[in-house]
């Protein structure tokens, strides 16, 4: 009797979880949003645990001249119409009128099937209050491919000591193979096409926003 005893609480034990790992130290902040501006879609990130949230779960919306987001999950916010091949620069400046702590926001190209299970997008991020920016290939639900690891870089505008402000004008230039990352006029970074796996230029372009984020975007655009 002691022996099964001691087996069935060994099992309970192994069965369990600690607590600590159930806890979740850096919870995506309750947002009540009215919906998306007209011709915007954006596709949320893997929840972490539960269904998909609602649109509602993050507020996005045209505030002249540009765009103001309160997050929510993080997520990408595209427009179909921003379909891009060939030569093209997408561009935005992104402000923060306070810290936003140790979240990052970006742009990203090469959208495809973003609504699917194969969602498949390069992009580029910063984080302003350490100054650093990063850039990842997503292909699927799973983590992210890591392109470059989150690098300091004199060009990206840290956050004010006493405000948090900061703003930054990012961009990616995609000239035949070769991908330019430029961060408010200064190339950080330059990769080749072909030697992302299973990436291609041809896509949507469009904005890469975290969770917990309240920044403007402006002149956000594509060009060729």
């Amino acid at each position: 009797m002691r022996a099964t005893h001691l087996i069935l609480a060994l099992g309970i034990l192994v069965a369990t979880p600690p607590l600590v790992a159930a806890q979740d130290h850096d919870p995506t902040t309750s947002v009540k949003g009215s919906g998306l501006p007209d011709g915007w879609m954006l596709r949320f990130d893997p929840p972490r645990r539960g269904p998909v949230p609602p649109t509602t779960a993050v507020n996005f919306r045209a505030m002249g001249p540009g765009w103001h987001l309160t997050s929510g999950p993080a997520a990408l916010y595209y427009r179909t119409a921003d379909r891009a091949s060939g030569n093209y620069t997408v561009s935005a400046t992104i402000s923060q009128a306070k810290s936003s702590g140790h979240e990052a926001y970006g742009l990203f190209i090469g959208g495809n099937d973003l609504q699917g299970a194969k969602q498949n997008y390069v992009y580029m991020v910063v984080h302003a209050q350490g100054g650093k920016f990063l850039i990842n290939h997503r292909t699927s639900d799973a983590p992210p491919t890591s392109l470059v690891a989150y690098t300091e870089s004199s060009a990206v505008h840290k956050e004010d000591a006493s405000t948090g402000a900061a703003s930054n004008t990012l961009a990616i230039r995609v000239q035949g193979d070769m991908l330019h990352f430029l961060i408010n006029g200064t190339e950080v970074k330059t990769l080749k096409a072909s030697e992302i796996p299973d990436f291609s230029t041809t896509g949507i372009a469009g904005l890469r926003l975290n969770h917990n984020l309240d920044v403007h975007i402006a002149d956000f655009g594509v060009k060729k």
